[in-house]
């Protein structure tokens, strides 16, 4: 009902017939362009997808087995020296954020030097810290790396998939309402413009055989009337 009154509220000329046609081919070439770009960003997505799926399995693996190592240095090395090192090798980790964009999405760059450090970076004194220790120093860092790297991707991977929704839903609104709404539109002046050519010719085919009856009965009034020759009239009268 809603839709036939907008169609009922359209002026049904030529001019807007071509203005109608020319939105419909800009809406085609919009949802075209949305289209291309949506199927972009599925291909960055699925590509970052594989690229997250493996950096969560190695975190995975890599947690538990710094988390092993951890609990192996607390059953083996003392107390005191493990909470030393722990304490020694604390520090802060600063993180340079950019931005760069995939198909018009902004999404981070995470600019940094690796946490990794060596075992004279960490801050501890090596004679009164074991193997074990070390080992666990290092897993954990590594993990922290992984982590850091697996937080770009998977900020970039949450901004594309977010960004394929709302194209779609452009998409979906383009195909599914606006464009079938203009055509509507344009079917409704079209079908005006041609029962308006139509009665405007059965209304001058009207006129035109009124305009040769009057013509025709004009010529008949104005013809002169034919008189009988002067020889066949003298035969007569004799």
């Amino acid at each position: 009902m809603l839709g036939g009154r907008r169609v009922e509220q359209v002026n049904p000329t030529r001019m807007e017939l071509i203005k109608k046609n020319a939105q419909i081919r800009l809406a085609e070439q919009g949802r075209d362009l949305l289209k291309e770009k949506m199927d972009a960003l599925i291909h960055e997505l699925f590509q970052l997808m594989d690229t997250v799926s493996d950096s969560r399995n190695d975190l995975g693996i890599l947690s538990e087995s710094a988390q092993r190592s951890l609990l192996a240095a607390k059953a083996v090395d003392d107390p005191v020296a493990l909470s030393s090192a722990s304490f020694a090798a604390k520090r802060f980790i600063s993180l340079d954020i950019k931005g760069k964009n995939i198909m018009g999405v902004p999404v981070p760059v995470i600019e940094k030097q690796s946490v990794s450090r060596t075992i004279c970076e960490r801050g501890y004194s090596i004679i009164g810290v074991s193997g074990r220790i070390d080992e666990v120093a290092e897993k954990f860092e590594r993990e922290l790396d992984l982590i850091i790297s697996l937080a770009e991707t998977e900020t970039a991977l949450r901004r594309l998939g977010g960004e394929i929704q709302m194209t779609r839903r452009r998409v979906n609104a383009l195909d599914q309402v606006m464009i079938p709404e203009l055509q509507k539109q344009a079917k409704y002046i079209r079908i005006t413009i041609e029962e308006r050519e139509r009665e405007d010719l059965f209304r001058l085919k009207k006129v035109k055989k009124i305009l040769d009856r009057k013509k025709r009965a004009k010529r008949e009034e104005t013809a002169p009337v034919p008189q009988p020759a002067p020889g066949n009239a003298a035969i007569k009268t004799a």
